[in-house]
């Protein structure tokens, strides 16, 4: 079917192919050829789809098309299409496709999430939006400042709907979607459907148009797979084995934790691979500048949390290595999807402890596929390699990261976890930070985690978000007992015994 319909048969908005002809695009893709007449017409769409198959143009292309058949100015702090997106990179490349493929039609396009100071993002809203994407817990403290209002909003798309279920979002969502006016278009995308996103999928859609592209929580067939066991303890020596191929050109490594991330990259770096890291302790600044230098290539590797297993669209990545197991299944095919893009093969490397055979399982249980795997434990090679690497010292430098930013809630990455998000309180209710206490911004607040917990980082991931105190502690030479008052002598009836 997609061999048969182009662009210009949709009867896009002429402004839009000339757009599509500058970035190259010739033909859509079979989720583009699906989905995108039904949209033009306003049509409520469900698309199970993985990020890769070219969904967020199959949204976007019949967005602006419609917006443009129908211009209207938008009123100040209103939005006339409004697209909610999990994670701030995700945010950032679906703004950049809107503005790139609206290049022509002079609509104002804004993205806002957490992590960064609301100024910008108040002038951006006070002027009046065309489409706007968000994180939710940045757009819901907006709401409540009543810095934005949703009730001009005709367009809703929820993207990565089973993304946000594992990051705690159902219910901020719901808060969203009860500010938007009843009568309107909703575009609802997830890779996968569990019960709980298909209930909200039933929420939100009326006589949806179902388009799925890809099986359920099946990976591409381009992608090479493989297991490595291996100990624990010798994972960084057998990573530090594997770049020693040039093929490894351009790889991600993916860590179950924040600061096993840093300890990864740091390690890598002291070995003379050029790495970085990405997660949310990382500034957005630091983060944008980590994925820039990987996209352009002066990085060779990017170690990063979950976070970034769907908010990183870069070509040419050749390999993706595990190297420790995700706790939820469905995030194992999102991490090596980020390889075999745009019709390329792709490597999928990933190394497996023995306290990690049942996430193996679950995951082989999920892709409905046993992965071939070779055992190098006990091996005298790794052994010798990690000896030689922690003589050198290189293991001692890798385990003292330096600690930037704040959390912005990562955790396990598990179901029901309940992780405060954006400054929201996804499953306890609560209020989002508000911009300014006491006259001070408190805009770095914005993602204040509440239960998350970093398990090799303790105590420490809690500690860091505590508020300063705002009285200096008294030196401990005045901190001296008090003297005792003398009880009264009749009982307190009278006057004291000093009296």
């Amino acid at each position: 079917m997609s061999d048969t319909i182009t662009f210009e048969s949709m009867g896009l908005n002429k402004a839009l192919l000339t757009a599509l002809t500058a970035t190259g695009y010739e033909k859509p893709t079979p989720i583009q050829a699906k989905a995108i007449p039904d949209v033009m017409k306003g049509k409520d769409l469900l698309g199970i789809a993985q990020t890769g198959t070219g969904k967020t143009a199959a949204f976007a292309l019949p967005i602006l098309h419609r917006l443009a058949e129908n211009r209207v100015a938008p009123r100040p702090r209103t939005t006339r299409a409004l697209i909610l997106s999990p994670t701030r990179e995700l945010a950032t490349q679906i703004g950049d496709s809107f503005k790139q493929y609206g290049q022509h039609l002079g609509f104002r396009v804004a993205v806002i999430f957490g992590g960064v100071k609301y100024g910008a993002q108040e002038r951006a809203l006070q002027q009046g939006l065309d489409v706007l994407v968000a994180a939710p817990g940045r757009l819901l403290d907006h709401i409540q400042q009543k810095t934005l209002d949703l009730s001009q909003t005709e367009i809703f798309v929820l993207d990565e709907a089973d993304q946000m279920l594992d990051l705690g979002f159902i219910k901020p969502i719901r808060q969203i979607v009860s500010r938007i006016p009843a009568k309107r278009q909703n575009l609802f995308f997830s890779a996968t459907m569990p019960s709980e996103i298909g209930k909200l999928a039933g929420e939100l859609l009326k006589d949806p148009v179902k388009v799925q592209v890809t099986p359920q929580a099946t990976t591409v067939e381009r992608i090479k797979q493989s297991v490595i066991w291996v100990e624990q303890g010798r994972k960084r020596a057998l990573l530090t084995e594997l770049f020693s191929d040039p093929a490894y050109t351009r790889c991600l490594v993916f860590t179950k934790t924040k600061h096993g991330a840093d300890k990864v990259a740091a390690y890598l770096e002291a070995g003379g691979v050029e790495a970085g890291a990405i997660h949310g302790n990382k500034s957005q600044p630091q983060r944008e500048r980590a994925l820039e230098a990987f996209k352009n290539g002066k990085l060779r590797v990017l170690v990063a949390t979950d976070i970034a297993a769907r908010g990183i669209d870069v070509d040419k990545v050749t390999h993706v290595v595990n190297f420790e197991l995700p706790y939820v299944p469905e995030a194992y095919v999102h991490r090596i999807g980020r390889t075999a893009r745009a019709g390329k093969d792709g490597t999928a490397v990933s190394f497996v402890a023995g306290d990690e055979m049942k996430l193996l399982k679950d995951i082989e249980k999920v892709t409905r596929q046993k992965i071939p795997a070779i055992d190098r434990r006990n091996d005298k090679a790794l052994a010798q390699l990690d000896a030689s690497i922690m003589a050198a010292g290189v293991a001692k430098k890798a385990t003292l990261p330096e600690r930037e930013g704040r959390s912005d809630g990562e955790g396990r990455g598990g179901r029901g976890r309940n992780p405060r998000r954006d400054g929201v309180r996804p499953e306890g209710g609560g209020q989002p930070h508000r911009q300014r206490r006491g006259g001070r911004d408190r805009t770095q607040h914005a993602e204040r985690p509440a239960a998350a917990y970093d398990p090799m980082a303790g105590d420490r991931a809690r500690s860091a978000v505590r508020a300063t105190p705002a009285v200096e502690p008294k030196p401990v030479g005045e901190l001296k007992r008090r003297p005792r008052r003398r009880r009264p002598s009749n009982g307190g009836k009278g006057q004291s015994a000093q009296g």
